[in-house]
């Protein structure tokens, strides 16, 4: 599958691992020190984003359609824009089209294969040698959180391999040989 093509949520492909936890204090307490109220529909669309990982705001909507059908797509936007607000969710563009929103449990860097679009994360940490490169170079500060890199996973590169097909490296190097 192209990385522009929309996997359904119960399909795409994800590493991450990440815990499920529900959220609901942190949510009620957040909205009510703000002067909000704790809605069903924000915990849903919170909950959904938790559970799916990566999803863009429609997959969100079908998500919650399958319990809850008179939730409606502006009512996950609304409430995306307000759980980002809060910080409690992020959204960064993973390719073409609608951002994607996972849960603000670290920060993190996606790694998007273009041929199965499988999306992984790895910390921001591993983008510091980077930043410092770019900041004493260009004065430019990175945030890495809000990055999102596209190539091939190690799965299709094994798959292209097989088949005698380019590993998806543009300079033909062997990862496991360091070049």
């Amino acid at each position: 599958m192209r990385q522009n093509e929309e996997r359904p949520p119960n399909e795409r492909r994800s590493r991450t691992g990440r815990g499920q936890g529900n959220g609901k204090p942190a949510l009620r307490s957040t909205l009510h020190q703000r002067g909000m109220r704790m809605t069903p529909q924000r915990q849903l669309v919170l909950d959904s984003v938790r559970e799916l990982e990566h999803a863009t705001p429609e997959q969100v909507c079908k998500h919650i359609q399958r319990t809850t059908p008179t939730v409606n797509i502006t009512t996950v936007y609304r409430a995306l824009d307000l759980l980002e607000q809060l910080g409690l969710v992020r959204h960064t563009h993973l390719g073409h089209g609608a951002p994607t929103y996972s849960a603000e449990e670290h920060e993190h860097v996606h790694l998007v294969c273009h041929h199965c679009g499988e999306v992984d994360e790895v910390p921001c940490e591993w983008f510091e040698e980077l930043g410092g490169l770019l900041r004493r170079e260009r004065g430019f500060a990175l945030d890495a959180s809000h990055l999102a890199l596209s190539g091939t996973c190690a799965a299709c590169r094994a798959d292209e391999a097989d088949r005698g097909g380019n590993t998806g490296d543009p300079h033909g190097a062997d990862p496991d040989e360091g070049g």
